[in-house]
């Protein structure tokens, strides 16, 4: 099933990878993600820049079949397990704050710039991703056996698009359909002070 395409309205052209990239959460239950596309995945995840070659981003992964996708989807709340079952691989991203030099500086960003990295990686493969906040960190560490300087920040479910009807609930298939909103350039980028459009 083909599922919704949200392409951004920028005021000029961007990558394409930008301009399709949004947060769906109607994915064919029936689709996988191959092991070739996984691996591309967490590359494009792996190759994203950090403070200093620090590198602190950590990725726990399971494919929709496998225990750790199981494991993982427990660790969502309700409102995300709904959808994101069909997905057809979870991921937590997980950042290490310290290593043989100490703190990690900017350990959040880092993770924030590799879990970007992959969900491009995803829009170029044909793929989509969303990007969650609602999960345990908790269950998270206790599942997987986290040490304590590794602090899940994201999940994220990646699959491939299926028709807004699969959501069901009338709720969910309106927000699926909403158009995408940003703020308009003016109030985002300032020039001479703060509030002085730049462009």
């Amino acid at each position: 099933m083909l599922g919704v395409r949200k392409p951004a309205e920028t005021s000029v052209p961007v990558a394409p990878a930008i301009a399709e990239r949004w947060s769906p959460r109607a994915f064919d239950e029936t689709a996988t993600v191959s092991g070739e596309q996984l691996t591309a995945l967490l590359e494009a995840a792996r190759w994203a820049p950090s403070f200093g070659n620090t590198q602190p981003a950590r990725y726990l992964v399971g494919r929709r079949g496998e225990p750790a996708f199981t494991r993982i989807l427990g660790t969502l709340n309700s409102g995300n397990q709904a959808w994101a079952f069909r997905a057809g691989a979870l991921f937590i991203g997980v950042m290490v704050t310290t290593n043989e030099k100490g703190e990690v500086p900017y350990a959040e960003y880092g993770l924030g710039l590799a879990s970007e990295n992959l969900v491009l990686q995803a829009v170029e493969l044909g793929l989509i991703a969303h990007q969650m906040a609602g999960f345990s960190p908790d269950a998270v560490g206790t599942e997987f056996g986290l040490p304590g300087d590794a602090i899940p920040r994201v999940a994220i479910a990646v699959g491939s698009p299926a028709d807004a009807a699969v959501l069901a609930d009338p709720r969910r298939v309106e927000r699926e359909l909403a158009a995408r909103r940003r703020l308009p350039l003016a109030e985002f980028a300032f020039g001479d002070g703060w509030g002085t459009p730049a462009l």
